[in-house]
């Protein structure tokens, strides 16, 4: 009688199929001993053997549902894994049918899934301290996202996101305010082993942000999302990570539909390395070129290029946690050379002794201003992409001619609502440079005039996870601005928002 072959491989901690742990057993003609692993085996070993198999076949059962769980509502929706729902064991929600759809017999990983965001935030604010004109405005900032993410045996991923965004009521719209409907992600990705370690590339268009978003983010504070047109490449082999970037940053015209374009006129390339120093803490550190054509600040005019070296250490260790990024800036702008720099540091205290978990911490930062109009060098710092939450969502001041200091209160109640107070002072790093609001528009007749003091604020927010799909925010900031703001004709300012976000 022929020889027939059954390989089983149990490894409780992957899904599937796993070389970890083989047993291999060939049946061969039942008057003969088995061979088991180069062991002969009785028929009574067998039964015994059969079992033991059955058994362990429960328990991989068994660890593999205890491990599977719904995937939660990602910032990145294109980071969720929903091969999950193969599994006829996890809890069904109304139309999951429409989050996996499955297109293999064969393979669970090959599959469709759609998805959709809205967000809609009712604000009050009086944007620049109310210089230029700008008054107090109410006004709604909507957002509605669409995503179909298609994956071929876990492997291949086509995603493509549709954003529609509007500011009913706004007086001044800008271009982060409204895309009446437009490209937001539309990527192709492809990953696979190399050597120890894995390699994934998108290409297309693509959101990207690191860490904390301090100066390269998805712009998730405004309306409408950054997105970058290019290629990116990330490497994983154990601790290390490294990620390369070569974009252009889509710019939002407004004018009609899917008129969103990016182009030469403005490039951002990045090389990045990270590694983990422990399990609960990183270092990492980027350079990258940043180039942008016609740009104006008050002290220098025409093409820009910088080139950006950066390094943060951020981790975890028992009660007190830690993230702190610093930023070089050198390169050329028109006829003036750039040397600017910022820095960011936040620290924090968790204490475990009240229900609420107070989260006591301090946050300094500073970004270098202009030294001189007269001269031929530009000191001013760059914010790049900013993310629109560092600070507050009020918009009032960025990474540019700043130092900040802020203390804040963080306190967890009922498990899902989070409660945030903070009070914030800020100076100028130098009197010649302008005072910058988000993301960097100088207060008019500010450069060169007053003092460093520009003012203190007090912040409070509320954030509330009423189920897995909605969550809503509340959010009061009061700005008491300086003399310096007052003589050009600013005034204290308040910002009121509040927001609702359903995903699915």
């Amino acid at each position: 009688m022929g020889t027939r072959e059954l390989a089983y491989f149990f490894d409780p901690s992957k899904k599937g199929c796993s070389p970890s742990f083989p047993f291999r057993i060939l049946f061969q003609s039942p008057t003969r001993p088995v061979r088991a692993r180069g062991r002969l085996l009785d028929l009574s070993q067998l039964a015994q053997l059969a079992s033991a198999l059955a058994v362990l076949s429960l328990t991989s059962i068994r660890v593999s549902a205890d491990a599977l769980q719904r995937p939660a509502i990602a910032f990145n929706r294109w980071s969720e894994d929903w091969s999950v729902l193969a599994d006829p064991t996890i809890p069904r929600e109304p139309l999951d049918e429409l989050k996996y759809i499955r297109l293999s017999s064969e393979d669970a990983r090959t599959y469709l899934s759609l998805g959709a965001d809205i967000r809609e935030r009712f604000e009050v604010n009086d944007t620049n301290f109310g210089t230029a004109g700008n008054r107090l405005n109410e006004y709604v900032l909507s957002r509605v996202e669409t995503h179909a993410d298609l994956r071929v045996a876990g492997q291949v991923q086509v995603f493509i996101q549709l954003q529609s965004d509007t500011a009913p009521g706004k007086d001044r719209v800008t271009p982060v305010d409204q895309d009446r409907l437009g490209i937001e992600q539309g990527f192709v990705a492809v990953s696979e082993p190399c050597g120890d370690g894995a390699i994934i590339v998108r290409a297309g268009r693509l959101e990207v942000g690191f860490d904390l978003q301090r100066f390269l983010s998805a712009r998730d504070g405004p309306n409408v999302r950054q997105s970058y047109d290019g290629v990116s490449v990330a490497y994983t082999l154990g601790p290390w990570r490294a990620n390369g970037l070569y974009t252009h940053p889509v710019e939002n015209r407004d004018s009609s539909s899917f008129d969103d374009y990016s182009g030469p006129r403005l490039s951002f390339d990045l090389l990045r390395l990270a590694r983990e120093i422990t399990s609960s803490s990183s270092l990492s550190t980027y350079v990258a070129e940043f180039r942008q054509d016609n740009v104006r600040f008050p002290s220098a005019s025409g093409g820009e290029r910088r080139d950006l070296a950066e390094v943060r250490f951020a981790g975890v260790s028992g009660r007190f946690d830690w993230d702190a990024e610093a930023m070089s800036q050198t390169g050329r702008i028109g006829s003036q050379a750039i040397r600017a720099w910022a820095t960011g540091v936040v620290v924090g205290e968790t204490l475990g002794s009240s229900t609420l978990q107070p989260r006591i911490t301090l946050q300094v930062d500073a970004a270098s201003g202009d030294k001189s109009a007269a001269d031929t060098q530009l000191n001013t710092f760059n914010p790049l992409f900013p993310s629109g939450y560092y600070f507050t969502n009020a918009g009032y001041t960025t990474y540019a001619n700043l130092v900040h200091v802020k203390a804040g209160v963080l306190m967890t109640a009922l498990g899902n609502l989070k409660l945030t107070t903070g009070v914030g002072i800020e100076w100028r790093e130098t009197l010649a440079d302008a005072i910058y609001t988000i993301p960097d528009v100088p207060v008019p007749g500010t450069a060169g005039h007053g003092s460093h003091y520009v003012g203190t604020y007090g912040q409070f927010r509320a954030d509330y996870n009423l189920t897995p799909h909605i969550a809503l925010a509340l959010e009061y900031v009061h700005f008491s601005v300086g003399a310096t703001v007052v003589s050009v004709g600013g005034h204290d300012t308040d910002y009121f928002a509040t927001e609702v976000r359903y995903g699915w």
